[in-house]
């Protein structure tokens, strides 16, 4: 169906073009074009309310609009001091207000914080980071990066290798050499019949190791892991899977980078998920929540080791000739300084904690459900997988694109949720109240039904499934 004539939608077919979208269709339909936010809702052109159970894309902690402090805060600063860079020793005060905040934030001891504008290009810099690293120690040779198969890590040339979906790939030429994926830690589809968590993790950390040995340990640098795989469809990783994987990165000298990109600032009921799940990162990354979604930032953390090799390279070559304009922006500095104010004075993680019970009594409701395979969450991020059959974790034809199609229901019931194939992704702001849960849960439960009708309608689902 064609937009209305001289409507947002129709301008936004007419001259806009959009990332993770199909162009042929938006230039036919045009675009959902979302005027305001209030809360947890946010409203289209028309004044239709939807309520985001997403959180924009995993990052509007806060919810959407009325948060003053954090617009005084950026109106603030941009009035002293719109703009300043960090090259050449130089930088804003607010970004050194903010880095200080950070490290003595992170969950174990970090030294320094670096600044970018966002996942993808936190994760690339660390790729170049961990290159001149073994160059400066005289390892030329180590140099290869793991990452996981549905991980998600970014979508630049780098951090796009690292992610482990085939469509990131495809007509990309993706991914180039030197990025290695191992096992996904889903034991709910990977694990084998009869094998425990602990197993399944077992034999994902003996995996990692048969990999590393037939690459070369003195060539692997690093491994990249979420502590939840967020865009690979909220995969919560197995008990004892951390504990197994650290000991082997340990034993051959590689470095762990946790990705804290979607599950840090709270949303899995600690500052950081690399709490929730036990691991003790050499590197960090992080964005999204930093700011509440408010103004593009991201960052890099890294601990002593990791800083003096880069700091004595950098000694060597007169400079670490990498930089980025919009690094350590005053006004993204500034917002996501007051930000953190905000996690701490309002206990907002206290909150998810209080809250996480319920968001995930009424996710796992939906496990009895005929189309429902997997319910799985931590905190207040979680995901539901629809299968063809509950028995044999069967799932549908991808091309009938029953994600999608169910997310296109939930949009007329006024929810918006994330497919990932056909699991459908909740990761509601973080200030949610037990009333707003239920109302994202309930709306969810009529565009599963419709879902059902429409699967059985067209011959797809037996009429007694």
């Amino acid at each position: 169906m064609s937009p209305r004539p001289n409507s947002l939608a129709a301008k936004d077919a007419a001259f806009h073009f959009h990332g993770y979208t199909n162009a042929l269709k938006n230039e036919k339909e045009g675009g959902f074009v979302v005027t305001r936010g209030k809360g947890v809702y946010i409203y289209d052109e028309d004044g239709k309310e939807y309520m985001d159970g997403l959180a924009g894309l995993w990052c509007c902690s806060l919810g959407f609009g009325e948060v003053p402090r954090l617009t005084q805060a950026i109106a603030k600063q941009m009035q002293a001091l719109p703009f300043y860079h960090t090259f050449t020793q130089k930088t804003a005060a607010v970004t050194v207000e903010l880095a200080e905040k950070l490290v003595s934030l992170a969950p174990v001891p970090m030294s320094k914080a670096y600044f970018c504008n966002s996942g993808s290009e936190a994760n690339d810099t660390v790729i170049k980071m961990v290159r001149y690293m073994n160059n400066g120690l005289g390892r030329p040779q180590k140099k290869k990066i793991i990452s996981r198969v549905k991980a998600y890590h970014g979508v630049t040339v780098a951090a796009g290798s690292l992610t482990g979906l085939p469509a990131i790939h495809k007509d990309f030429d993706l991914p180039i050499a030197g990025t290695l994926h191992t096992d996904c830690p889903h034991h709910y589809r990977f694990g084998q019949p009869g094998e425990t968590e602990e197993q399944f993790a077992t034999r994902c950390a003996e995996s990692l190791e048969k990999l590393i040995l037939a690459e070369g340990p003195d060539t692997i640098a690093a491994m990249f892991a979420e502590p939840v795989m967020g865009a690979g469809g909220v995969i919560v990783p197995p008990r004892t899977y951390f504990e197994k994987i650290q000991a082997v990165l340990q034993k051959y000298d590689i470095l762990l980078v946790a990705d804290e990109v979607i599950c840090g600032f709270g949303r899995t009921g600690n500052w950081w998920g690399s709490q929730t799940f036990g691991m003790k990162p050499d590197i960090m990354t992080m964005a999204k929540q930093l700011s509440a979604g408010f103004m593009p930032i991201a960052a890099i953390m890294m601990n002593q080791r990791v800083y003096e090799a880069l700091r004595d390279n950098s000694a060597k070559n007169v400079a670490f000739a990498h930089g980025i304009t919009y690094s350590g922006h005053p006004a993204s500095a500034a917002c996501a300084v007051e930000v953190l104010k905000i996690y701490e004075e309002q206990k907002i993680i206290d909150g998810v904690r209080d809250l996480a019970p319920h968001f995930l009594k009424r996710l796992h409701s939906f496990a009895d459900h005929p189309l429902v395979g997997e319910c799985r969450g931590v905190g207040l991020v979680g995901a539901i997988e629809l299968v063809k059959d509950k028995k044999t974790k069967e799932s549908f034809d991808p091309k009938l694109l029953v994600g999608a199609n169910l997310v296109r229901m939930a949009h007329d019931h006024g929810l918006i949720v994330r497919p990932v194939a056909d699991a459908l992704c909740f990761c509601p702001p973080m200030v949610a109240t037990e009333a707003e849960i239920d109302s994202t849960f309930d709306r969810f439960a009529r565009a599963l039904e419709d879902t059902e009708t429409w699967l059985k309608r067209e011959g797809h689902l037996s009429a007694a499934a």
